[in-house]
């Protein structure tokens, strides 16, 4: 049985919405149902700013569509599901898939459209972390500065010895509780100032510039990988002082227009306008597919330069440090033993190579080197995050490349 779309569930219908109860508000807007429909009209709810993608023409992506409805995706073990079934039981509101650079499925559920801009949630870390790249290419910023290179005011702070790589890798000693599921943890307290949620702590300084300094330690920087969001909005902040422009333009300069994308993209700003950049980007279906063939080709459009070919291969180098340091944390649990993570993306098998990027309530940017497969989905899980929910999700995925690769 398919999921509930955001009409059938009467959310936000009406001149002007009513009932009451199927009201989208920025109190509920992520949790289900409500995300439903708060996912696809973020700029309702959240202040945002304009990610452009320029003048140029967009990228126009090349069509051999298949039928894949017939197909059984294996889930691990003895069991396969349907391909429309395993739509549904991810609660997908949009899926594109390439092969070989074209198109041979784009499905829109849930009412969204190929115009409708879908919250990425942490699928804005890869994003951020290929502006970064192309700073770093350019010399402008350096994986191995210190974080008070660029924000000096922070010296004498918790971040004091925290280094970019520190950031882009999640190995700050940060104290930052990220469970979704506590509305008192760090994670959704702060999402207070980014205006993702009603103000109740007074106490709470209104610009996440003010917030950072607040922030305590609980152990030493470059320990054990700790995926906690607020390290890629102190990279976002880091980028904006070395390079000295906004990260939305940042984000539109180096990836957005060199990548042709078709359609601008925003980003959730607080209300002083500072971008989040752990999650607060909006982008269209086709777009973030394109951003996933640039992955696949070496981080490339053609003969333009997306992301440097130099940070990809960064990225796909497994570090034994690295690789020690995810090893020894919880997340390495269901993940192959290749598995690690470097500059915002979740390396499944660096040589193949197979690498995502993951955002909460089932965001995902799936690039299957050995098939030439790249698939976007958005999607509005009932839950943050669910082991179940990504197992089912990679793995069908992973399935989903090899029968392409199969039958041609």
């Amino acid at each position: 049985m398919p999921p509930e779309s955001a009409v059938e569930l009467g959310l936000m219908t009406g001149v002007p919405p009513f009932p009451s109860d199927g009201q989208v508000t920025l109190a509920n807007w992520q949790d289900p149902p409500y995300n439903r429909w708060g996912f696809q009209h973020v700029r309702e709810l959240i202040p945002t700013a304009n990610i452009s993608r320029g003048l140029g023409k967009p990228w126009v992506l090349q069509r051999a569509e298949r039928d894949l409805d017939g197909l059984a995706l294996s889930i691990g073990g003895r069991r396969l599901i349907d391909f429309p079934a395993f739509l549904d039981e991810t609660y997908t509101d949009g899926i594109l898939v390439l092969h070989r650079g074209k198109v041979v499925l784009e499905r829109y559920l849930n009412g969204m459209r190929p115009d409708t801009t879908h919250l990425l949630m942490s699928v804005s870390k890869s994003v951020t972390s290929a502006a970064c790249g192309s700073l770093v290419a350019d010399g402008v910023l350096s994986p191995a500065d210190l974080v008070t290179r660029h924000i000096p005011e922070l010296a004498g702070t918790s971040w004091d010895g925290c280094t970019v790589r520190h950031l882009l890798d999640m190995r700050a000693g940060t104290k930052f509780n990220e469970d979704y599921d506590d509305l008192t943890a760090e994670v959704r307290v702060y999402e207070q100032i980014y205006l993702w949620r009603p103000r109740v702590d007074l106490t709470l300084p209104t610009d996440m510039t003010a917030y950072f300094p607040l922030l305590q330690n609980q152990s030493e920087h470059g320990g054990v990988f700790d995926y906690r969001s607020v390290l890629t909005d102190m990279l976002g902040w880091v980028m904006e002082r070395a390079s000295g422009i906004r990260l939305p333009e940042l984000i539109s300069r180096s990836v957005w227009q060199p990548m042709g994308a078709e359609f601008d993209a925003e980003i959730t700003v607080d209300a002083h306008g500072n971008a989040m950049a752990d999650g607060g980007v909006c982008a269209t279906l086709r777009d973030l597919a394109r951003f996933g063939q640039v992955l696949l080709g070496d981080g490339r459009r053609g003969t333009t330069t997306v992301i440097p070919r130099s940070w990809l291969d960064d990225t796909l180098t497994p570090e034994p440090d690295s690789r020690a340091a995810f090893e020894a944390s919880e997340d390495q649990k269901g993940l192959p033993e290749t598995a690690y993570y470097r500059n915002q993306f979740w390396i499944i098998d660096p040589k193949a190579p197979i690498f995502q990027c993951s955002g909460i309530n089932g965001q995902t940017v799936f690039v299957h080197g050995p098939t030439k497969t790249v698939v976007a989905k958005l999607s509005t899980w009932p839950v943050a995050w669910g082991a179940p929910f990504a197992a089912m999700t990679r793995l069908g995925l992973t399935s989903l490349a090899e029968q392409l690769a199969a039958s041609g």
